[in-house]
């Protein structure tokens, strides 16, 4: 499972980094949504996985030898509001953004004009 996920991370890294590169600023906004989920899914990777064992019993001991970490998931939840935080202020500038220009082409954007 781990190496699925591993490709999963590097298909959503390669995309990323190919729409990062397009002059569309929606692109832009699609390839750092990517970025954000390919993090969050190297960081549950790392943390482990093992599936349909409980991390600790009743009385406190480890079921495990080596238990889940709960902080990645924590991390990862952390990071997903944050992310849709972040992804509806990009949607929003990219609204102003179309709204001042007309158009959503980055290389639009000059310093020289009055927006």
């Amino acid at each position: 499972m781990e190496i699925l996920l591993a490709i999963v991370v590097g298909l959503l890294y390669a995309a990323g980094v190919y729409l990062l590169l397009r002059r569309s600023i929606v692109k832009l906004i699609l390839g750092i949504m990517f970025f954000s989920h390919a993090t969050n899914l190297l960081i549950f990777v790392v943390g482990g996985l093992h599936k349909g064992q409980p991390q600790y019993t009743a009385n406190g001991i480890a079921a495990v030898a080596n238990p889940t970490d709960p902080l990645p998931q924590a991390l990862i939840l952390t990071a997903i509001v944050i992310g849709f935080g972040i992804t509806a202020f990009f949607l929003a500038l990219m609204y102003r953004f179309y709204q001042t220009t007309g158009t959503e082409d980055l290389d639009d954007m000059t310093e020289g004009e009055n927006l």
